[in-house]
């Protein structure tokens, strides 16, 4: 039994999509990892951006200072 799991593991024949779909998985994974650390990070920046935005009145934003 255990010359079966010795040759398997020796063989190197085989389909190459299951290649592509072990890659693409790991594309797939790295990239929702990418995207939540991304999200969780613009959200301290959209609250102050958003803070910034509710105290100023019509026309301030962008006037040279007197």
């Amino acid at each position: 039994m255990f010359n079966v799991f010795k040759r398997f593991g020796k063989d190197e024949t085989g389909a190459v999509t299951v290649d592509w779909v072990v890659l693409t998985a790991a594309v797939v994974g790295l990239a929702a990892v990418l995207v939540i650390q991304l999200r969780a990070g613009s959200s301290g920046v959209t609250a102050e951006t958003q803070n910034f935005l509710e105290t100023r009145q019509v026309g301030e934003i962008g006037r040279a200072s007197d």
